[in-house]
């Protein structure tokens, strides 16, 4: 049985737990127990604060945790990253009254400043040569400048809106975050077993997101045009239809270039072009 703690609440339990359901592993649905079993899955869940994470699987009370790349960094435990999710990304910057002038860092010399992240600030500060007072806050840090706590703040930052709603602007990205899979150093080999099948899994959801599985019809004189844009996994799939002259191509396209590359094969020619989401991908 392998253990993953996650965080018990936020939007990273919210995307933690979509990514498990794609990997097809149920998760009976209980908010007043913090540790559950999978129903068809070796697997069970432990759910914690995020910065309770990183120590716990470090010290083997879990052994893996999906956790912010901002608690890891910010923690310094010793657990190994094994993947990088993509998902509940964020980044981690210093921010301060909109209405102050910003040369450069040295503006901070002197200055306090508000976080709840204080060791990725002060290893920041002491490469850069600045001597800041770091204040440290648990919760509402953006408050901080407003009330006179602090002269600025350093704090996650998502959409943005929170700093605009209390007259603050990002002047410095010092790190960009996104959701880590993490691991003990000691698993057994039982365990890392369990391990890589759920990495299979997770890999073959990771892979089909935002792409679409497009099928069409195209007149045979094009054909050799149509597959030059079209960029499939290997190479398209193309059958012949009853009708003479016709074939049906099958592919796999990005929503990055999705609609670009449909204009594209409409001008030449492309008919009944139907398009079908993917649920997973194996490569």
């Amino acid at each position: 049985m392998l253990r993953i703690a996650v965080q018990s609440k936020g939007r990273l339990y919210d995307d933690t737990m979509a990514l498990l359901e794609e990997a097809d592993i149920k998760i009976p649905s209980s908010k007043r127990t913090l540790l559950v079993q999978s129903t068809n899955f070796p697997i069970e869940v432990l759910f914690l604060r995020d910065d309770d994470i990183p120590q716990s699987v470090a010290g083997g009370v879990a052994d893996l945790g999906i956790v912010g790349e901002n608690e890891f960094v910010e923690r310094q435990e010793d657990a190994m990253i094994i993947k990088r999710l993509g998902f509940s990304k964020c980044r981690l910057s210093l921010a301060i009254p909109k209405d102050v002038e910003y040369p450069g860092l040295q503006w901070f010399e002197g200055k306090k400043v508000a976080t709840s992240y204080p060791g990725i600030l002060r290893r920041f500060m002491k490469e850069h040569n600045i001597n800041a007072d770091i204040h440290v806050i648990t919760g509402s840090v953006e408050i901080a400048p407003g009330i006179h706590l602090a002269d600025a703040i350093f704090d996650i930052v998502s959409s943005g809106s929170t700093l605009v709603s209390n007259s603050l602007k990002e002047v410095e990205v010092i790190m960009k975050s996104e959701a880590l899979l993490i691991g003990n150093k000691n698993m057994s080999v039982e365990k890392k077993t369990i391990l890589d099948e759920l990495l299979f899994r997770v890999e073959a959801v990771k892979t089909a997101e935002d792409k679409k599985y497009v099928l069409m019809n195209a007149p045979n004189e094009k054909l050799r045009e149509i597959v030059k844009v079209l960029p499939g996994m290997r190479s398209p799939t193309v059958m012949p239809l009853v009708q003479e002259g016709w074939s049906s191509v099958h592919t796999v396209l990005s929503d990055k270039y999705f609609w670009e590359i449909i204009g594209k094969l409409k001008s030449l020619g492309a008919e009944g072009i139907l398009v079908i989401p993917i649920e997973k991908m194996i490569v």
